[in-house]
Formats: structure tokens, sequence, C-alpha cells
């Protein structure tokens, strides 16, 4: 499922309220490619997708439009950081997913 099938699912069903929850939702509508690129990234890359994945989940999880739940869980102080936590949180997921070559 890509970013728009993922858009549509949100405007379907209710907004995540935890980061859990928000991070299934991001993480299901990621292309296998864009997993594997985000998987791969330093920590510190991460403010390089601020403006597109950050803006996907600012937008399509509510954190714009009074998703309070979901932005209070984050502890962040606004929509912008809100996202970046989440982002985070993507990322360490798909990090824990990707196989370990011993």
């Amino acid at each position: 499922m890509g970013l728009a099938e993922g858009r549509a699912l949100m405007q379907r069903k209710q907004w995540p309220v935890t980061i859990d929850e928000a991070v299934g939702v991001v993480i299901a509508a990621l292309s296998d490619e864009d997993k594997a690129t985000i998987s791969a990234m330093a920590e510190s890359e991460l403010i390089g997708l601020h403006m597109g994945l950050g803006a996907w989940i600012r937008n399509n999880l509510g954190l714009w439009q009074g998703n309070r739940p979901l932005l209070e869980c984050t502890d962040a102080p606004n929509a912008d950081d809100a996202s970046m936590v989440i982002v985070e949180a993507v990322w360490r997921r798909l990090r824990e997913m990707v196989p370990k070559v011993h």
C-alpha cells in the first residue's frame, strides 16, 4: 500500500491515538523500498524526513486536525515535534524488523 492508499485509509478510519498505533499505520503505508531506506539511515539523518514523511504524518494522522490523544502521547509541544517523535519510532521499529546477519 502506498501513501495515497494510506491517506484514504485514514480518512475512513479513526486516527491512531498512541505512538505504537501511529507507527503501525505509517509502516503499513510505506513501500518496501522506503522501509529499507529509512531503516538504513543514521538517526542524525532522520530530520531529512521532516518535510516528506513528517508532513504525511502531520496531515494524515490528525496532528493538525485535533488528534489531541496522539499529540499528548508524544509529549511534544506541537505537531511538528510530534511528527518527528513518530518518525523516530518508525525508524526504531524498522531497524528491529531488519534481519540480523551473524
